[in-house]
């Protein structure tokens, strides 16, 4: 079984699958040698590179000469360009690239000077060379793929596998294009010399210059230069193969040559293989051989529309529009003018665009060449762009998910193996131009490819960023500990106990102003609620008394005609009021034997009395003049009421007060009770009215008014029967009852003496002014059953004041334990 090397050396030549054969088209321009154009006026250096992996090496204003490097970079993908001319910088912005979008790239623009001087070149000996210095003078001489890639040579030229086969593209198979044709025809011993650099860079077993068999002329002239060159015997030669649209890719040129494909996604290189066009090895060999740089390339000028078509050397930046008036190109209404062969180039939107590296020729066609571009029609199914892709893919399946914009499908169908080489497109009965749907959806992944790996690199900065910011806060805190640590071990005991010490005083300082400010707030608290409570009105007895009177009045009249059952009802009442003293007594006793009041408790005190006097504003006091003395009687007992809790507070406090004025006045009041001279009706009534208003003021509310006052009003009610009905012994033997009372209750607690003093008082008071109220009460002389009943009554209600006002020191008391806990 024959090896690789022995098929290749006997010529054997694979089947490649796909391709067409479209009109050639060649004799337009290959019949005529290789020709110069007159220099142009600017060229157009475009940079795309500059930002990315080189800086620029020139500025404006600047003089250049031809070859001078006008960018720098270290990127293993930079690629240096040098000025095709001498002249000046007069610009660097965006122009217009020669490309299909024509999106803006960025340019240097030179002014010819028209000498096209040379800068210094180094010729060099192929032997005095280095692998390393030979591949460093072919990227610093900005070398390509001269076949339409624009691929790096010096990657190609230093691989890391190990290659056996080189294959040398001549095969040219674009329609119209003929540069490599007439290269070869004229150029072949340079081009023989470039493949010996790759030979010696590379060592293959085998190098294969392939050429398709419409070009005899240029076979010819390869064969004789392999024939004269010093390349081993046996290790290269001149491969013919069909005629075949498009064999010259390097995918299927491999598979024709060795029968072997290239798997999806991966390079030649991993088979052992390398292809290089025979543009390449010919400026290989200028650069390390001549010292010249990439500033030049052979560029077909082609078409009907051109009186001078041809081959031509094309500086790189050359506008394209001073090619074609170079060559008389007489423009059609419509033209297209195209880069590239007319399956694969691309028409140009502007032609004040340059020639670039892989630019290999200019297409100017007629209308009867080509004609005006058709109108796309449905798909009809028919399949002959799967028949004629020579890459084995399913057009049709990808044309429908690049047209629906899906295009993770259609890269999913091997949208990237695709080489737009244009079968498809060619033999689509349709007209639809499927290659332009490929472009677009490529596009579209590789954009979307780029924004990916931004945003990769972005996350790993930021990630780069929060490890170092970590680091730093690690080592800024391990500093401080160690700093921390030497300052411990500095540190004598005496030092210690000076840090000690100043932190005890502070902490000390800090709790006594806490302390300080919590005194202040309660102290202002309690002072502005003791002179709320202190600025009530001293005539609070007097407002009992008229509530009294009234009271008393309404009660005459009621019970005129139920003299006998009211007697009845105040002996029992008395009973009732002798087993209520007992019970008082022993209250008391209880009372007495608790604690004076805390400062707290005083402060309670205080807020409840501003809390009564609030609430007391907020009351109607008419209301008291509907209360039933049996019901507000029953409400006395009710101790566990927080509102009566309240009331029972503020009446002790006022009690108190009460007691100390009616000490006092207590004389002056005995002694106007003889005197019959009374007050007027007008000012009685009107003190009335004013004590009202200051009394309804400092009880907490309604409720709390009617369980304070009910015990003085029964007492004034029966007082004022008396008053009405006796003379001064009447009144004398009152008061007698009344001391008797009082006795007892100073016996029991100073507190429950001065409220029943302040009781009394305020009956007394009533007398004098009895007999000029605003109405006018009955002052008929009672019979003795009725002074009796009324004696009775009065010692009751006196009972009845201070079972109450010890109930309410009891509830006082307890609510301020509460107020405490």
């Amino acid at each position: 079984m024959l090896t690789l090397l022995d098929q290749l050396d006997k010529g054997t030549l694979w089947r490649s699958p796909g391709g067409i054969h479209p009109p050639e088209v060649k004799f337009l321009s290959n019949t005529t040698p290789i020709g110069q154009l007159p220099l142009a006026s600017t060229y157009l250096v475009p940079v795309p590179q500059v930002g990315e992996n080189c800086t620029l090496a020139v500025k404006v204003g600047d003089s250049v000469l031809k070859g001078t490097p006008l960018t720098q970079g270290t990127s293993i993908w930079h690629l240096p360009v040098h000025a095709p001319t001498s002249g000046t910088i007069v610009a660097i912005e965006p122009r217009a690239s020669n490309h299909a979008s024509a999106l803006p790239v960025n340019t240097c623009v030179i002014a010819a000077d028209g000498k096209d001087t040379w800068c210094e070149l180094v010729q060099n000996q192929l032997d005095d060379l280095s692998h390393q210095q030979i591949v460093d003078k072919v990227r610093s001489a900005g070398i390509a793929g001269m076949g339409g890639a624009a691929f790096p040579t010096h990657i190609k030229l230093n691989p890391v596998s190990e290659i056996d086969l080189v294959i040398i593209n001549g095969v040219e198979c674009e329609p119209y294009i003929s540069a490599d044709d007439r290269l070869m025809r004229e150029y072949s011993q340079d081009i023989l010399a470039g493949i010996g650099i790759i030979h010696r860079l590379l060592t293959p077993k085998r190098i294969v210059i392939a050429i398709e068999d419409n070009k005899p002329e240029a076979a010819k002239a390869m064969q004789a230069a392999v024939s004269q060159c010093g390349l081993p015997a046996g290790s290269i030669r001149v491969t013919v193969i069909p005629t075949k649209y498009p064999s010259g890719g390097e995918k299927q040129l491999i598979q024709i040559i060795t029968g072997r494909e290239v798997p999806s996604g991966a390079i030649p290189a991993k088979l052992g293989i390398v292809v290089h066009n025979v543009g390449t090895a010919y400026a290989i060999h200028q650069a390390v051989t001549l010292g010249k740089p990439l500033i030049e390339r052979v560029v077909t000028v082609t078409g009907k529309n051109v009186s001078k078509p041809g081959n031509y050397w094309l500086p790189i930046g050359t506008p394209v529009d001073h090619v074609l008036t170079a060559t008389e190109f007489t423009p059609e209404p419509d033209q297209k003018v195209i880069i590239g062969g007319p399956m694969m180039g691309h028409a140009l939107a502007n032609i004040q665009v340059p020639i670039l590296k892989g630019t290999n020729c200019i297409l100017v066609p007629s209308s009867q060449e080509i004609g005006s571009t058709p109108e796309e029609k449905a798909c009809i199914r028919c399949g002959e762009c799967a028949t004629a892709c020579p890459a084995l893919l399913l057009p049709q399946q990808l044309f429908w998910h690049a047209k629906a914009e899906e295009y993770d499908k259609a890269a999913s169908y091997n949208l990237k193996d695709c080489i737009e080489c244009g079968c498809c497109s060619y033999v689509c009965p349709s007209d639809i131009p499927l290659v332009e749907y490929y472009r677009i959806a490529k596009s579209a992944l590789k954009q979307a490819a780029d924004e990916k790996q931004q945003a990769e690199r972005a996350k790993q900065r930021f990630d780069a960023r929060l490890a170092r910011l970590e680091e730093e806060k690690l080592a800024r805190e391990a500093k401080a500990k160690e700093a921390a640590e030497r300052r411990q071990a500095t540190m004598t005991g005496t030092d210690k106990n000076a840090v000690a010490e100043a932190m005890a005083r502070i902490a000390a300082k800090k709790a006594a102003a806490a302390q300080a400010a919590t005194g202040e707030s309660i102290t202002e608290e309690a002072s502005a609620t003791t002179t709320d409570t202190t600025a009530a009105p001293k005539g609070k007895a007097a407002v009992a008394a008229a509530i009294a009177r009234a009271k008393a009045k309404k009660a005459a009249q009621a019970n005129t005609e139920s003299t006998k059952t009211h007697s009845v009802e105040t002996d029992s009442a008395q009973i009732d009021s002798s087993a209520n003293v007992d019970e008082t007594e022993s209250a008391t006793d209880v009372i007495a034997q608790e604690a004076p009041l805390s400062q707290k408790d005083k402060v309670a005190a205080a807020i409840a009395r501003a809390k009564a006097k609030k609430a007391a504003q907020q009351t109607d006091t008419a209301a008291l003049e509907h209360v039933d003395i049996a019901d507000s009687t029953s409400e006395l007992n009710a101790a566990d009421d927080k509102k009566a809790k309240v009331a029972a507070a503020v009446a002790r406090a006022k009690a108190k007060k009460a007691a100390q004025q009616a000490e006092t006045n207590a004389e002056n009041d005995l002694s106007q009770t003889a005197t019959p001279a009374v007050d007027s009706t007008a000012s009685v009534q009107a003190d009335v009215n004013d004590d009202t208003e200051a009394a309804a003021t400092d009880i907490n509310d309604a409720e709390a008014i009617k369980k304070a006052k009910v015990a003085a009003a029964v007492a004034r009610a029966k007082a004022k029967k008396i008053a009405a009905a006796s003379a001064e012994s009447k009144t004398e033997s009152e008061i007698e009852s009344v001391d008797e009372i009082q006795t007892e209750a100073n016996m029991a607690s100073p507190s429950i003496a001065a409220t029943l003093d302040t009781a009394t008082t305020e009956a007394d008071a009533v007398l004098p002014s009895v007999g000029s109220t605003a109405e006018p009460i009955e002052t008929a002389p009672l019979s003795s059953d009725e002074l009796k009943k009324a004696r009775i009554a009065a010692t009751i209600a006196k009972a009845k004041a201070k079972k109450a006002a010890l109930a309410q020191e009891a509830n006082a008391s307890s609510d301020s334990s509460v107020t405490n806990d």
